[in-house]
C-alpha cells in the first residue's frame, strides 16, 4: 500500500503558478446579449487582461425589427405607432420628431397652441427620460433608493401621460398637422403642480449621489471622453454636452417655439460618467422651467393646421354623419396623404441626443425612402475607443452614464 504523504501549507506554497507564464494572455469574454445593465440587449465581446479591459466590440441588432423598411409599406400616419417603439421612453418626443419631418416635407404651418402642446411633451417625455436613466444608472453604481425616488415620480408623469393620450407607455398621441386631440381641463394645473413637487425630488437625489464617497469613486474620472472624441464619434445630447461641447437643437436650430422659452443648456468640463450624471439631472430643472413658461402663456387657437385636412383624419362624429368626411377618412386610410416629391431631414433634441428622420418622397401617400438617425446607436459607437484600460467593474457604470436605449439602437 502507498505511503501517504502529508500536505503542508508551505508545500503548497512552493507549488504556487507563476503568473510570469501567462504574462501577455487574454482571455475572451461575452457580457450580454441578456440585458447586461438594464438598457436593452446588447452584447459586448472583450478582451481581458486579469481585470483589465484590452479590447471591446459592441455587437448589436438583435433587436432589430426594421422600422426602416416597414415604413416603406405603411402611410405616412401609419407609421407615428412605431416611432414610439424607438426610444421608448420618450415616446412622446419621438412622435414630434418624424411629424415635423413629414410637415416640413408637405410645407405645413403649425398653429402656436399645437406647437405649445408639443413643448409639452417634448419636455415631459426628457424629465420622464433622465428620472428613469438617474435611477438605473444610482442602481448601476449600487444605489437603490435612488431609484425608488425617480421610479415614484415617474409614475406621476405616467398617470399625466394617460390622462392626455389615453395611454401610459406607447402614446402615438401626434399626428402629422396637428396632435390627436386637445388638452383636457385642468390638465395644465396638474403638470404645474407635478413640476413644483418634482424638484425638491432631485435635489434630495444630488443630496444621495453628488457627495458620496463611493458614488463619486466609482464615477468621477471613469468613462472620460474628450471634446475631441465625442465630436469624432457622433455622439449628441447630454453625453456631448458633458464633454464641454456647447450643441442643444432647441437653442442653435430652434423649432416648435422654443426661441421664445428662456433656459440655460448646462455644459460639462471633464467629459467623465460623474459629470453625465449632473447633466440629466439639471436638464430635468431646465425642462421644468420651460414648461412652467409654456402654462404661463399658452395660446389658444386650433390643436391641428387647418391646411392638413387632406391629412389629418376628420373628426369621428363628422365621419359618422358626412359622406365627404367618410370619403375623406376612407381615402387618407386606405391610400395615406398625398404627399410632394422631394426629400426632407429633419432633426430635434431628444433625451438621449439628436434624433433624425429622412424621407425620400415620389409622391403618393407612402415614403419611398426612411431613414433613422437614432442617438443611443451613435452614442455607443465610442464604446470600442473608451472602454479599454478600465477594469470590468466600471463597465456597468460607463453603460449606464450613456443612457441608451436598444431600441433606437437596433431600430
Amino acid at each position: 500500500m502507498a505511503e501517504v504523504k502529508e500536505i503542508t501549507i508551505g508545500d503548497v506554497a512552493k507549488r504556487s503558478v507563476d503568473t510570469a507564464e501567462f504574462e501577455g494572455e487574454t482571455m475572451a469574454l461575452n457580457i450580454g446579449p441578456s440585458h447586461p445593465t438594464t438598457h436593452g440587449v446588447l452584447r459586448l465581446k472583450m478582451q481581458l487582461d486579469g481585470d483589465v479591459i484590452k479590447h471591446c466590440e459592441p455587437v448589436l441588432g438583435y433587436l432589430h425589427r426594421g422600422d426602416e423598411k416597414i415604413a416603406e409599406s405603411m402611410t405616412y400616419n401609419q407609421f407615428v405607432p412605431y416611432t414610439d417603439r424607438l426610444d421608448y421612453l420618450a415616446p412622446l418626443a419621438n412622435n414630434v420628431t418624424y411629424a415635423m419631418a413629414v410637415e416640413q416635407l408637405a410645407q405645413l404651418e403649425i398653429p402656436e397652441r399645437c406647437q405649445a402642446i408639443r413643448v409639452l411633451c417634448c419636455e415631459l417625455a426628457r424629465i420622464s427620460s433622465h428620472l428613469l436613466g438617474v435611477g438605473v444608472y444610482g442602481m448601476d453604481a449600487g444605489a437603490w433608493t435612488v431609484f425608488m425616488y425617480t421610479f415614484s415620480q415617474r409614475e406621476k408623469l405616467y398617470t399625466l401621460f394617460e390622462e392626455l393620450t389615453g395611454a401610459r407607455f406607447t402614446t402615438s398621441y401626434t399626428r402629422i398637422g396637428g396632435v390627436a386631440r386637445d388638452i383636457p381641463d385642468g390638465w395644465l394645473g396638474r403638470v404645474s403642480k407635478f413640476c413644483d413637487q418634482v424638484l425638491p425630488v432631485i435635489d434630495e437625489v444630488d443630496t444621495l449621489l453628488m457627495r458620496n464617497r463611493i458614488f463619486m469613486e466609482r464615477t468621477a474620472g471613469i468613462g472620460v471622453i474628450s471634446r475631441e472624441d465625442a465630436l469624432g464619434y457622433g455622439l449628441t445630447g447630454p453625453n456631448l454636452r458633458a464633454s464641454g461641447v456647447d450643441l442643444d437643437l432647441r437653442k442653435d436650430r430652434p423649432y416648435c417655439g422654443y426661441e421664445k422659452y428662456d433656459f440655460d443648456v448646462p455644459i460639462g468640463k471633464n467629459g467623465d460618467c460623474y459629470d453625465r450624471y449632473l447633466m440629466r439631472g439639471e436638464e430635468i430643472r431646465q425642462s421644468v422651467r420651460i414648461i412652467r413658461q409654456v402654462i404661463e402663456d399658452f395660446p389658444d387657437g386650433a390643436y391641428y393646421a387647418e391646411d392638413a385636412k387632406k391629412i389629418f383624419a376628420p373628426p369621428k362624429a363628422k365621419i359618422l354623419t358626412s359622406m365627404e368626411e367618410l370619403i375623406q377618412n376612407f381615402m387618407i386610410v386606405t391610400e395615406g396623404p398625398r404627399m410632394p416629391e422631394g426629400e426632407v431631414y429633419f432633426e430635434a433634441e431628444n433625451p438621449k441626443g439628436a434624433l433624425g428622420f429622412f424621407i425620400v418622397s415620389k409622391g403618393g401617400g407612402v415614403p419611398y425612402r426612411l431613414k433613422i438617425r437614432g442617438p443611443s446607436f451613435c452614442n455607443l459607437s465610442i464604446l470600442e475607443k473608451l472602454l479599454p484600460g478600465h477594469y470590468l467593474t466600471d463597465v456597468t457604470v460607463i453603460l449606464g452614464s450613456l443612457d441608451f436605449v436598444m431600441g433606437e439602437c437596433d431600430r
